[in-house]
């Protein structure tokens, strides 16, 4: 008689199995054969299986179907192997490396004689179409290390060699192989049941990446691809995309004159006027809403010397990331441009005796800060070597973590929905390399939860995912096409105290140790202004556009009149222009519309008359003819910045 093993279902049903059943097998006589249809993956124990997997010993089960939301993953995950394949069939020679998941699609990286084409990647979607209508399944195998490098050295595949090379070394018994039809790759699983649960694959694009992302090694041809359930998603999320290059920041930096770049400074901006306009409104309003909130501002020295990286950790976590400085010429780089503002404000804490009557205790920085990105990850704004953020670290008593932890999570719900913003909270806990002892780890990550669990506000937990001195909260906030993006941060940091000896002078007279709030809510005004040009589609709110209102004259007849406006309304603080050149009116409007000006006043002889102005709102209405009193009312509500209350 066989031996069975106990499956217990997540409504906590137990189901009896006989020992080795397959989890398809299972689920097919068991649950339902429309589960069964339905199913891609499971997880035992919350460990990711394939269905072919087998029970051996009782588990709790949980079936991964098309509907659930890691279902695209593991889509992703196989067509990626699918695309492999198709390419080194089309291309006898090619060597595979890599082709891991990453947002809303997958890449594969390829050892390839010369780059691919847009015609090369046809002819791969069409190998991929072929594929999927196949439904090839994929089927699990297992090899020592020692079997599996001579197998694929034997294939001419010395990537993958090296790659096995490296599990063995860190103890790996076995390795996992997948096979679909006659093609064999290295994979780590689990894998949908078969190529036809691949609703639809489009590749969207090829580049060069360096082997492990180091430029040291061997350039490789990139491909990137997008997989879906069906193909009506496939066709939603071109549709975003097309959406998306018509909002990229970089596009409308350019058009609308706010920023550009030069070879001589990679990775910084130059801000042009009307960029350096809108990055003041936003530092400005910043200011003021802090201001109202009990921070206080504080500038810190742009260089340090490494004895301060040294005590906070940053010289050895970080110090690839910085940008080092040679006092003289020929001596060891002692110094470095600051990437973070944290350790200057622990010295500023630190340079005078402190009182719990000071507490809590907010220092807000817009300093400059540098960090030493490889090239080729610098990107637009997103991604720079110099930047700015609206940092601020908070010293406090542990008693009062709560209370602040509530109140920057207020703060920041507020300044989101003046941009018409919404986010979702991360737990983020102790990495695997940290500073500081466990103990104390567990004690901030206690208090952080805590916190966090008291505000009501809904959260997944990242695993090891927190800074190297402390866990955090990390809040992404969705823009107006539904893609999220990290910005806000709050970080516990019980460690830096330490480290920099701080202390306070208690209610009862005896010295205390504070504890440490880092946090952001833009984060970088950089990567926050791409975010708002893609937000709004480059059409800021009339409060942040760098030109509020454009006067535009019918002929020159109107001129005086149009200039008089002009300086009417930058009496009142509105950022006016006057457009009095040749063009006709129609060209006109049509460069207010191009630049997205908020609004357009056009001013012919009647308005000249009338003492008036005929607005017109940017992609909305004509306001028709008003007295320019009336049309001080309209803007007067819309030019200032939207105040947060306290």
């Amino acid at each position: 008689m066989s031996r069975e093993v106990s499956i217990k279902l997540p409504d906590g049903t137990l189901k009896q199995v006989a020992h080795g059943t397959r989890i398809i097998d299972f689920v097919r006589t068991q649950i339902g054969a429309g589960l069964a249809k339905a199913a891609l993956a499971a997880k035992l124990d919350g460990k990711e299986v394939d269905l072919s997997h087998e029970l051996t010993a009782d588990a709790a089960i949980e079936i991964i179907t098309l509907k659930a939301p890691e279902a695209l993953d593991y889509i992703r995950h196989s067509a990626a192997h699918v695309v492999a394949s198709v390419v080194q069939r089309l291309f006898p020679g090619t060597q595979v490396t890599i082709g891991p998941v990453i947002e809303d699609g997958f890449y594969y990286d390829f050892a390839a004689e010369k780059p691919f084409t847009p015609e090369d990647l046809e002819r791969i979607e069409a190998g991929i179409n072929e594929v999927l209508a196949a439904d090839v399944a994929f089927t699990r195998s297992e090899m020592k290390p020692a079997d599996a490098v001579a197998f694929f050295l034997g294939k001419g595949e010395k990537y993958k060699a090296e790659i096995i090379e490296e599990l063995a070394a860190k103890g790996a018994e076995t390795v996992s192989l997948y096979q679909h039809g006659d093609w064999i790759d290295l994979c780590r699983g689990p894998h949908i049941p078969s190529t036809g649960k691949i609703g639809a694959v489009k590749l969207t694009a090829t580049s060069g990446a360096y082997w492990r992302g180091d430029h040291r090694n061997q350039m490789l041809q990139r491909i990137y691809g997008t997989a879906w359930r069906n193909k009506d998603e496939l066709a939603a999320y071109l549709h975003r995309q097309e959406e998306a290059k018509k909002r990229d920041h970089r596009r409308l930096g350019k058009d609308l004159e706010l920023f550009t770049f030069h070879k001589y400074a990679p990775g910084a901006a130059f801000w042009l006027p009307k960029g350096a306009i809108l990055y003041n409104i936003l530092s400005q309003f910043m200011r003021e809403t802090l201001l109202g909130h009990g921070y206080d501002e504080v500038k810190t020295p742009l260089i340090f010397n490494k004895d301060l990286w040294l005590t906070s950790g940053h010289w050895d976590k970080y110090r690839e990331n910085m940008f080092l400085v040679e006092e003289k010429e020929g001596e060891p780089a002692e110094f470095s441009l600051k990437p973070m503002n944290c350790p200057s404000h622990h010295l500023l804490f630190g340079s005078t005796r402190r009182s719990y009557r000071e507490l809590p205790l907010r220092f807000h920085d817009q300093g400059v800060l540098h960090r030493n990105e490889e090239r080729g990850a610098l990107g637009g704004l997103t991604r720079v070597r110099q930047f700015q953020q609206d940092d601020a670290h908070i010293y406090l008593a542990e008693s009062m973590i709560g209370d602040e932890i509530a109140r920057l999570l207020t703060l920041i719900d507020r300044v989101y929905k003046v941009f018409d913003m919404t986010f979702t909270a991360g737990y983020s806990t102790r990495p695997e390399k940290f500073l500081g002892t466990a103990e104390t780890w567990d004690r901030a990550e206690a208090a952080l939860k805590q916190a966090l669990d008291a505000s009501g506000l809904p959260y997944t937990t990242n695993p090891g995912d927190g800074a190297f001195y402390g866990p955090k909260i990390d809040l992404a906030v969705a823009d107006s096409l539904g893609r999220k993006f990290q910005l806000a941060t709050i970080q516990l940091d019980y460690l830096a105290p330490e480290r920099f000896d701080l202390t306070y002078i208690g209610e009862d007279g005896a010295q205390h140790r504070p504890v440490v709030i880092h946090r952001a809510i833009f984060g970088s005004f950089e990567r926050f202004i791409a975010l708002l040009l893609e937000h709004y589609a480059g059409a800021l709110p009339t409060w942040l556009a760098p030109e509020q209102v454009r006067v535009v004259t019918v002929t020159e007849n109107q001129i005086a009149w149009a200039r008089e406006v002009m300086l009417a309304l930058r009496a009142r603080g509105v950022r006016a222009t006057v457009d009095d050149s040749k063009d006709k009116l129609g060209a006109k409007i049509r460069l207010a519309q191009l630049a997205k000006v908020p609004f357009a006043l056009v001013v012919g002889d009647k308005e000249v008359e009338a003492k008036a102005v005929a607005p017109r709102r940017f992609g909305t209405e004509d306001l028709k003819q008003m007295p320019l009193e009336r049309f001080f009312e309209i803007i007067d509500a819309e030019a200032r910045w939207p105040r947060i209350e306290t």
